[in-house]
C-alpha cells in the first residue's frame, strides 16, 4: 500500500499516516467481526455473503474490463473461465 503512494510523489508523512489509518480501521472491523461472529453460524454465513458479493462485484466491474483492455484476445476470457472453474472445483472438493 505505500509504495504506490511514495513512488507517486507523497510525503513520507503522509504514506505512514494512511498506513496506520488504514490499519487502524482494519483492527477495529476485525473486532467488530469477532463480536458478531460469536452471536451465531447464522450472521456468520450472511457476513460472509456479503464478503463475496463484494469480491465478485469488484472483479466483475474492475478487474476483468481492466484485464481486457490490456490483453485484447481470447486468453484472457479462457484465463476468467478457468479460474471460475477451478474456484468451483475447489469449494465443491
Amino acid at each position: 500500500m505505500a509504495v504506490p503512494m511514495k513512488n507517486g510523489g507523497m510525503k513520507s508523512s503522509k504514506v505512514i499516516f494512511y498506513v496506520i489509518l488504514s490499519g487502524i480501521t482494519t483492527g477495529i472491523g476485525a473486532f467488530f467481526g469477532a463480536i458478531i461472529g460469536g452471536i451465531s453460524q447464522s450472521i456468520i454465513a450472511i457476513c460472509l455473503s456479503f464478503a463475496a458479493g463484494a469480491m465478485i462485484y469488484i472483479v466483475s466491474g474492475e478487474l476483468i474490463p481492466e484485464s481486457n483492455q490490456l490483453y485484447s484476445g481470447r486468453m484472457t476470457a479462457i484465463g476468467n473461465i478457468a479460474g471460475l472453474l477451478l474456484g468451483i472445483l475447489a469449494m465443491s472438493i
